[in-house]
């Protein structure tokens, strides 16, 4: 037998086995490949759109942080002001794997697009809520426990939409392009920081501070429902999932159950995705969550100057993650994760300690520094967290462990942050704390053996080990 035609030595270099939903019957005349990149065009346009609507809700909220501490819990201790508004912001993450669950199985049953109407067109309202929310001098208590229920709302819907939108558009990309794209995606995540920033920025600026803490303030989150409205069209645009019309043509309905499914094929891939993204969740909202406030009680800022900072910062990140995930593509997934832990872990403490040093230039070489860091991490989190997961229960698994990675190390981040500065008088506190997680992930991610998810190269990983 000649070595080709023995399966167990065949070449390292041969191609992986292809997605049947991705097989071609014959050639495509050409009119059908441009309206078939048109169509996928306007996936990825669809996606980054949802991300960024859903993103700018929940980032107006820290940015706001010290303004929503002062109208909603009143008091004389600014930090205990400004802890239980990140204790609230925290809430929505809490609710966002029920969201996940309930979504994800929808999702996998019924389709991506139709969940993806639903959770956009909810986060829009209930961010259009707390602009409209009456504050505690008017209403007393009822006012926080009503911006409570705003964001459990947010965080119910963000629950699906966090990982249906990166779901939708990773399967309907290229192979070779899994990460640039999916990273693209999730760069607009970034955007709402800059976008949302320079919208306070400028109504703080031109306004009397009376009038932006009577009502300046609720302007930018009203504009949330608009937004929602237009992200919605956007979405009218797109197909459903070729991928996800192969699993339904394929399965026996009265089988599938998605939740049981989820949880007895995947529960080991889901515990490994929760520490991954857990990691990237605190890195991430501690850029867009904690850091405006941070920089203002740790490094004694203006509000304008740590808007001003944490815009270019956020504005570097939506730059550099796209290359990190086309470097993703030609290296793996596991590499960039394993990298951009030991980065993190090596370079967050200097960086917060730039962040904290009240000096504008120093604090916004520190928030540059710590987002290359994020961004290396990023390059293999953010398309690993889906392509560890088959199409038939990608979006519950991925949805539930991304959403408690997310919960756990994401919402309570800025409330960590505020608490461990406060109890330690180390300003630099926060960073200690992200440094440890970092090597906490690293070692899950060596003696677990998380996988390479890249499809070519995991194929030729396996055929070297044979």
């Amino acid at each position: 037998m000649s070595l080709h035609s023995d399966p167990r030595k065949s070449s390292t270099l041969t191609a992986p086995p292809t997605d049947p939903v991705n097989v071609l019957t014959g050639p495509l005349p050409t009119a059908e490949r441009k309206r078939m990149d048109r169509g996928k065009r306007k996936v990825l346009l669809a996606g980054s759109v949802g991300q960024f609507i859903e993103f700018y809700d929940f980032s107006l909220y820290g940015l706001s942080a010290l303004t929503l501490s002062r109208l909603f819990f009143p008091g004389d201790n600014v930090v205990a002001g400004l802890l239980a508004t990140f204790a609230t912001f925290g809430v929505a993450f809490f609710i966002r794997p029920l969201g996940g669950l309930f979504f994800g199985a929808l999702g996998d049953r019924y389709g991506r697009r139709p969940v993806l109407y639903i959770t956009l067109l909810t986060i829009g309202i209930a961010t259009a809520g707390i602009g409209l929310l009456p504050t505690y001098a008017q209403i007393g208590v009822l006012a926080p426990i009503l911006l409570v229920l705003c964001r459990l709302l947010q965080g119910f819907s963000a629950g699906g939409e966090s990982v249906g939108a990166p779901a939708f558009v990773f399967e309907h990309a290229p192979k070779h392009r899994r990460g640039f794209w999916l990273n693209i995606t999730l760069a607009a995540t970034a955007l709402p920081s800059v976008v949302g920033g320079a919208f306070i920025l400028a109504l703080s600026t031109s306004l009397p501070a009376e009038a932006f803490d009577s009502w300046g303030w609720r302007i930018p989150f009203l504009v949330a429902l608009p937004l929602a409205l237009f992200g919605l069209w956007i979405r009218s645009q797109t197909e459903e999932s070729p991928a996800f019309k192969q699993v339904v043509a394929n399965r026996a309905e009265a089988e599938h159950t998605p939740i049981r499914d989820a949880f007895r094929e995947n529960w080991r891939q889901m515990l490994q995705v929760v520490m991954v993204m857990g990691l990237t969740a605190m890195g991430f909202y501690f850029l867009t969550g904690y850091f405006v406030a941070y920089v203002q009680t740790a490094g004694n800022l203006e509000r304008e100057q740590s808007l001003l900072i944490n815009a270019c910062a956020m504005l570097l990140y939506t730059l550099v993650l796209p290359i990190t995930g086309l470097i993703g593509d030609r290296v793996g997934r596991r590499p960039m994760l394993i990298w951009g832990a030991v980065v993190i872990a090596l370079v967050a403490v200097p960086a917060f300690m730039l962040v904290t040093s009240g000096v504008l230039g120093l604090a916004l070489v520190g928030q540059f520094v710590f987002v290359l860091c994020i961004c290396v991490y990023g390059g293999g989190c953010y398309t690993f967290f889906v392509e560890i997961f088959t199409t038939r229960t990608r979006f519950t698994s991925a949805a539930v462990s991304y959403n408690v990675g997310y919960a756990i190390f994401g919402g309570t981040a800025p409330f960590i942050g505020t608490w461990l500065v406060e109890s330690t008088q180390l300003s630099a506190s926060p960073g200690v704390f992200i440094s440890i997680f970092a090597i906490v992930v690293l070692v899950v991610i060596v003696v677990t053996r998380v996988p390479e998810t890249h499809p070519v190269l995991k194929h030729a990983q396996k055929g070297a080990r044979r």
